[in-house]
């Protein structure tokens, strides 16, 4: 039953680190995107508005 584990290569691991880290750009990446254009669609006024 302990053999079921797979062993990865460490280039393997590499790759699995860099797909990671792809991922985890274009999540910020579309964050930031959304952000961006919800402010521009409220305008410039929802700056100037009451806290």
């Amino acid at each position: 039953m302990e053999d079921d584990k797979v062993s990865l290569t460490d280039s393997q691991k590499k790759a699995r680190r860099g797909r990671s880290v792809a991922i985890a750009l274009a999540l910020v990446a579309f964050v930031v995107i959304i952000y961006v254009v919800t402010i521009v669609k409220m305008g410039p006024s929802i700056l100037d508005r009451p806290m």
